[in-house]
């Protein structure tokens, strides 16, 4: 999909401070993967191309899908595809979104899931987004380090987003890419 990378920069660049951290009535702001997520599915439909030969659509639950029953991919969720609803063939992206302060496990999850659907689905990218101000050495060296673990690991992008305010750019190539 032409213009892919700068409709992404633009829109992350656009979601406001309070969905990147959700600020909390006496405490601290926090981090909050599905408010950013909806605020990200809102400014991207905003630069969505009309017409555009694909479709943005977040969370679609891949389970019992008649073409894709027996890849592995029953209950995955990835939070956004790009893709032509109805059509196996020529779907452009999957991105999963993760804060800054995620779990190991749930790195490994959605690079597993990212790979499934780039190797096993056939989508052209795959996108690992990790946002937050406290993205620092030690995140990015775990997150290497589960990639390297990930046995037939497909290509994977990783974009940091780490202000609000500031486009998502893409860091690193994961796996074989």
């Amino acid at each position: 999909m032409e213009g892919f990378d700068a409709i992404l920069q633009a829109a992350t660049a656009a979601v406001p401070p309070e969905y990147f951290r959700l600020p909390v009535a006496g405490g601290p702001a926090i981090y909050r993967e599905r408010v950013y997520c909806y605020e990200l599915y809102h400014q991207l439909r905003l630069l969505w191309p009309d017409p555009s030969d694909f479709a943005l659509n977040g969370e679609i639950d891949k389970s019992a899908h008649p073409v894709l029953t027996g890849l592995g991919v029953n209950g995955r969720k990835p939070d956004f595809l790009v893709h032509r609803p109805g059509a196996m063939a020529d779907n452009y992206a999957i991105i999963e979104v993760k804060p800054c302060r995620v779990s190991s496990a749930d790195i490994a999850k959605d690079i597993e899931t990212l790979s499934l659907f780039r190797g096993s689905v056939g989508y052209a990218r795959a996108i690992l987004l990790v946002y937050g101000d406290q993205i620092g050495e030690r995140l990015l060296a775990r997150v290497h380090w589960i990639a390297e673990a990930t046995e037939g690991l497909q290509p994977v992008e990783l974009w940091l987003h780490p202000r609000a305010g500031q486009p998502a750019l893409h860091q690193d190539m994961l796996g074989d890419g």
